[in-house]
């Protein structure tokens, strides 16, 4: 049955694999292709409840305790400053029946189905069901990439060359913590449902763990998988309405532009070095970044719903079509892209020789936005 399972998986990965290769970078290939392998061929994130995972990186000791970044200390200030404490300062008391068809928990045009005919012969029940699975599903993946980045944060923190960028990661490792915590506790009491993995995640989170590098970890978890939680996190909250939701997301979208500005800061600086980077190494560095744009933009398509409710309905190709032009996704990649595209530009990894590659995936176009950091909450709950 495993080896029935990992076959139609690799079938079924064929397009992603295929992707894999589209930089030509054969040291970005092997990066990603031992993930690849786990997390969509034998699906390692879905085998037992842990999974044990070999990391390994250099911790570094700085004796001096030098204090020289002025805008790293700010960014440490801001983040003692703007602390808050999810058992006290969130109402959950609140209490939600998501199956309530007077709770919005997320509007019909950003339901991924909404316009399959077998969706419009379902009761509303069965459509609440499934509104409720998708938000569900979308959350536990919030949950499961917490965790990573409180891996992530950790392992950085003992890595990275300067103090004041260890102070800071000292506070993202509890910002992360806090992350996991809120996320969990909506999960469990509120929706009453939690979503495995989803395999595309996996292979991020795997990659990133196993590699020793500390900027890549840094580069993978804060520029991306932060760009990409601060999209996710924002798109969630404009669209829901239900109250608790959007008051927890508020205070995580203010801890998570803290942190996307702390990628910037110290990868723009350690870039811009000279000496730190052979031409070789910052390409794979540009290659590895565009990797994991196909793989954000292309494949979170939330097969475990497929799985759950769909596979009767339709194949999984015309399920994929379906999820990527959806309104949801089509609103989460514009906004997640919005943020990554110009960070990935500060930081100086969008050279003339990987532009043509971003302008032909449509999403060259955002490389001049707006720096949204340093937001506290009471910024976050400014707009509707």
């Amino acid at each position: 049955m495993q080896l029935r399972r990992a076959l139609s998986n690799l079938v079924q990965s064929g397009p992603l694999l295929k992707e894999g290769m589209a930089s030509g970078n054969l040291r970005v290939l092997a990066n990603l292709l031992g993930p690849a392998f786990r997390g969509l061929i034998m699906e390692t994130g879905k085998d037992g409840p842990t999974t044990r995972m070999p990391v390994g990186n250099t911790a570094l000791f700085d004796w001096e305790y030098a204090q020289d970044k002025a805008q790293l200390q700010r960014l440490y200030e801001a983040a003692k400053r703007d602390q808050w404490n999810a058992s006290a300062d969130i109402d959950w008391t609140r209490s939600l029946d998501p199956y309530d068809p007077g709770v919005q928990l997320l509007p019909n045009e950003y339901l991924i189905m909404k316009d399959h005919p077998a969706f419009a012969r379902l009761s509303e029940r069965e459509r609440a069901e499934q509104r409720h699975a998708i938000l569900a599903w979308l959350l536990s993946q919030f949950l499961h990439g917490e965790q990573g980045a409180l891996y992530a944060a950790c392992q950085v923190t003992s890595a990275v060359p300067w103090m004041d960028a260890k102070l800071f990661g000292s506070t993202q490792v509890v910002d992360e913590g806090r992350h996991v915590e809120v996320f969990h506790r909506y999960l469990s009491e509120k929706m009453g449902k939690l979503y495995s993995i989803d395999d595309n995640l996996y292979v991020i989170i795997d990659a990133l763990m196993r590699d020793s590098r500390w900027d890549m970890k840094f580069l993978g978890m804060q520029i991306m998988i932060e760009g990409l939680a601060l999209g996710a996190f924002s798109t969630i909250r404009a669209a829901t309405g239900e109250p608790l939701l959007r008051e927890m997301l508020g205070y995580v979208i203010a801890d998570e532009a803290r942190h996307v500005q702390f990628g910037v800061v110290a990868l723009r600086d350690w870039y811009k070095q000279a000496d730190v980077l052979s031409e070789r190494e910052r390409r794979e560095r540009e290659d590895w970044v565009f990797e994991l744009t196909l793989l954000m933009r292309n494949r979170f398509l939330a097969h475990e719903i497929y799985d759950e409710y769909w596979a009767h309905a339709m194949s999984r190709k015309e399920w994929d079509a379906m999820v990527s032009n959806s309104g949801l996704m089509r609103l989460f990649r514009e906004t997640m892209f919005k943020r990554i595209i110009p960070n990935i530009k500060r930081i100086g990894l969008l050279s003339d020789r990987v532009r043509p590659r971003y302008a032909e995936l449509g999403i060259l176009q955002f490389e001049s936005g707006a720096d949204a950091t340093h937001l506290s909450y009471a910024d976050v709950l400014a707009p509707a």
